[in-house]
């Protein structure tokens, strides 16, 4: 498949790095590649300059929103949460629509500084602004309630734990799951939580995972379910 994958930062490399690793071919898009590629520091972040991950990764194309959009069979959101919805009307929504879109940002607020709030929450989420903005896309949420590097490779976690689903469209969760069992995600593991409003659910588990990752110190752990009953 080809993939459009949002987003310059950790995640979005650990993400591309991963489907290019599977035989897909990867198209990672930014605002303005020149400048995206012109940067020589890290980030605020600590992120090495985008031009030197992409020496170890020549696979990888990088392209604007609109451009890796265009040409994709698919598409990842992994830009910031603040930044999703002005990344994805540069995609354009004619490159999104009838194309699975896999929302995995979080809609972090660092407006009042540290930890970061939410924003919306409670009674919506970033996945179902990006649903109701691209009517014709069909948005799956998964993968945010995790660190980059567990994404990619849940094998870093030992026992079971899980990656939740949310979405309108069972067509497009199915080709989700496939996905996620691909990249080495157990299919017993993946849980479809339904429609995109549950986005509202894994979206609020991140206040809890900051707070386990400053009382862990590290951010190698995952959730996991452990239920009574086996579903129908």
């Amino acid at each position: 498949m080809r993939f459009a994958v949002l987003g310059t930062g950790t995640v979005g490399r650990t993400i591309a790095a991963k489907l290019a690793s599977l035989g897909h071919e990867v198209t990672i898009g930014t605002r303005d590649p020149q400048a995206t590629l012109a940067r020589t520091e890290p980030d605020g972040m600590g992120t090495p300059p985008f031009a030197q991950w992409q020496q170890g990764h020549p696979q990888i194309r990088l392209a604007t929103f609109a451009d890796s959009a265009a040409s994709a069979d698919a598409v990842v959101n992994a830009t910031s949460g603040g930044g999703a919805l002005d990344a994805l009307r540069l995609a354009g929504a004619d490159n999104l629509a009838g194309k699975l879109l896999l929302d995995i940002a979080n809609p972090l607020d660092f407006s009042q500084g540290m930890p970061p709030s939410l924003n919306p929450v409670n009674t919506d989420s970033l996945g179902e602004q990006i649903q109701r903005t691209f009517p014709d896309a069909k948005v799956v949420k998964t993968l945010n309630t995790m660190s980059a590097h567990i994404m990619v490779d849940p094998s870093q976690v030992p026992g079971e734990h899980d990656v939740f689903l949310s979405g309108d469209d069972a067509d497009a969760k199915k080709a989700a799951t496939d996905l996620l069992v691909s990249i080495g995600w157990p299919a017993g593991s993946v849980l479809d939580l339904g429609d995109i409003t549950t986005a509202r659910g894994t979206e609020m588990l991140l206040p809890i995972w900051l707070r386990l990752y400053g009382a862990l110190g590290h951010a190698d752990f995952n959730f996991h379910v452990q239920s009574a009953r086996t579903t129908a």
